[in-house]
Parts: structure tokens; C-alpha cells; sequence
């Protein structure tokens, strides 16, 4: 599969993010199921059907997203078209609703990932399923293949990050500059709305007044996400949720894609066949910008991320 290139008539980075959330696409019928959670609360989990032995799509979303992602929907499409089923699991409370426990989920959530792959797993009759994440979700997977080492081939074919932010510290701070704050005002509305919620039903869970004054992402994991999750502040979360450390120690087939003008990931921090593991194919194009990855011809589609997916699993992971 050629390597993508951005259309001609969609330049830099900023336009390709933000282009395809003018083009999604419809999404596609879904069957939702429930799972009540180790310590009991529940994720939900979207799943495109088809017959039991075809191949099966595990699709991590990323911050704040869900199954009606443009990426998820195209997903979908293309897993429909080519006979696949697609599981979307929800990180708690992205799913519409708010979740039961005082914890909600972060980017380096590896034992989330690992939980819900084990029951994917289990429901696919103990065949190894295809892995993927978008965004944090990839951080999270990529992070959970190099935590496991061997015994991740135990549930899956092979794993694949798209705009994985590896670095987190270097993708936080860069956010926090230019026309990249757009970008953190968007996530910051609808996670301190989330947050507030939070608060309402377990007072006393972190400092509001700091939680409503944080205006980046580095001030909001500092006051939220650090002390829910058990890191001593946002340096410790950051450092410690980062999967770029990890990358060396992966032992299954594993794609990680990063353009180079995405405005999340500045392109000096991006990893190098030096920090990753023989099994690490990286593929860093000079277009794409933030899950954008539009195809050719105005207004462009996009099916370039789920056809690389799909390209990835069939071919590269034997």
C-alpha cells in the first residue's frame, strides 16, 4: 500500500486536521453492548456484526472521542465492505454517559486495554484479534504491546497506532501554543464539563477552583487527571503514561503512523529506528495533520486510515 500523501488542495497540517470533521460521514447502525467492569463500574462497547470466523477489529478511540468519530465511522464503513467486525469500546464515560467509579480514563490506561482485549478475546473463541488505537487510544495500546512484551501475542495479531502522541509531555506543552489552543479549548469544554459532573456526584475529588482556572492541558491533568489516577502530578503522568519508552520493548507486529505535520506531536519528538523494536514499523508521512489522512479528489473521503488498517493486518503482521 503507497504511503499517504495529502491532496494538493488541502495543505498544512492545521487544514487537514480539521477538514475531515466537515466531511464525516454518516454513521453506520452499531449493536451496543454494556460491560460491568472489575471494580464495578461499566464501559460501553459498539460492535459492527458479521460471522464468527471473520476477522475481528478491535478500534481504540481517542481524548474525548467515541464511536462517532470520523475515524471510527470510517472504520466501520470499511470493515463493513470488507467482511470484518469491529468492536469500538468506550473509555469510561465517553460513551454519552457518566460512569460509576470516581476514576475516568487517561492516556495511558494500559490495564483497561488489557482487560477489555482479554474478554474481546475470549468472546472470539480464544483467536487473536487485530489491535488498533487512535490517537490516546493508540498511546494506550502501544504502551500495553510494550508492557507485555511476548505474552501480548496472546490476544492480538499485531498492534497500530495512528497520531499516537508518544511523548506526551512533548504533545502537551505544544498544544499549549498558537492556533494549537483551539485544539485545547475544544478538549478542555467538554472535560471540565465532565469533570464538574464528576464532582457533583463525589465531592471533594480534586480541586475545583483549579479544575475551572486550568486554560491547558498541562494545568487540567495537573488538577484532575494526575490525582484521579493515581500519578503526583502531571510531570509524574506524562512521564509514566508515555508509550515512546515502551516501543522498544514490543514483540508483535506493531505500526505506528505519525505524520510529521500533525499539530498534536511536533515532529523533533517523533521516535527513530533507534527507540523502537525490530517489530516497530514506523511510518511518519509529511501530510495527514491530526487524523486527518484525506484522500484525493475535492472534497476528499476518508478511507486512507481504515484501508491502512486493514492493509496492515492482512500482510504485515505474518
Amino acid at each position: 500500500m503507497k504511503p499517504y500523501q495529502a491532496p494538493g488542495w488541502l495543505p498544512g497540517g492545521q487544514a487537514q486536521t480539521l477538514w475531515p470533521l466537515l466531511i464525516k460521514p454518516q454513521p453506520l447502525k452499531l449493536r451496543r453492548e454494556r460491560w460491568t467492569t472489575p471494580d464495578g463500574d461499566f464501559i460501553d462497547v459498539d460492535h459492527l456484526d458479521g460471522p464468527p470466523d471473520a476477522p475481528w477489529l478491535v478500534l481504540f478511540h481517542g481524548l474525548e472521542g467515541s464511536a462517532r468519530s470520523h475515524y471510527a465511522i470510517s472504520t466501520a464503513y470499511a470493515c463493513q465492505a470488507a467482511g470484518w467486525r469491529l468492536a469500538l469500546p468506550h473509555f469510561r464515560g465517553c460513551s454519552g454517559e457518566l460512569n460509576r467509579q470516581p476514576r475516568a480514563y487517561h492516556s495511558g490506561d494500559s490495564a483497561e486495554i488489557d482487560w477489555i482485549l482479554r474478554r474481546l478475546h475470549t468472546a472470539n473463541h480464544g483467536r487473536p484479534l487485530h489491535a488498533a488505537g487512535v490517537s490516546l487510544g493508540g498511546n494506550a495500546l502501544l504502551k500495553w504491546a510494550g508492557e507485555r512484551g511476548s505474552t501480548a501475542a496472546e490476544l492480538v495479531t499485531g498492534v497500530a497506532g495512528m497520531c499516537a502522541p508518544l511523548d506526551l509531555a512533548a504533545c502537551g506543552h505544544h498544544l499549549a501554543h498558537g492556533f494549537n489552543r483551539v485544539y485545547t479549548q475544544h478538549f478542555l469544554k467538554t472535560l471540565k464539563a465532565v469533570s464538574a459532573a464528576r464532582l457533583r456526584r463525589f465531592p471533594g475529588l480534586f480541586d475545583e477552583i483549579r479544575m475551572h482556572q486550568a486554560s491547558n492541558l498541562y494545568q487540567f491533568d495537573d488538577a484532575v487527571t494526575a490525582p484521579l489516577h493515581g500519578f503526583a502530578g502531571a510531570d509524574d503522568y506524562w512521564q509514566r503514561a508515555s508509550a515512546k519508552p515502551w516501543l522498544k520493548s514490543i514483540a508483535v507486529p506493531a505500526l505506528a503512523v505519525n505524520p510529521t505535520n500533525d499539530p498534536f506531536f511536533p515532529a523533533s519528538h517523533l521516535p527513530g529506528a533507534a527507540d523502537v523494536s525490530p517489530l516497530v514499523k514506523l511510518e511518519q508521512p509529511a501530510g495527514g495533520g491530526h487524523v486527518g489522512f484525506v484522500s484525493d479528489g475535492f472534497p476528499g473521503n476518508l478511507d486512507w486510515l481504515p484501508q491502512r488498517l486493514l492493509h496492515f493486518f492482512l500482510f504485515e503482521t505474518t
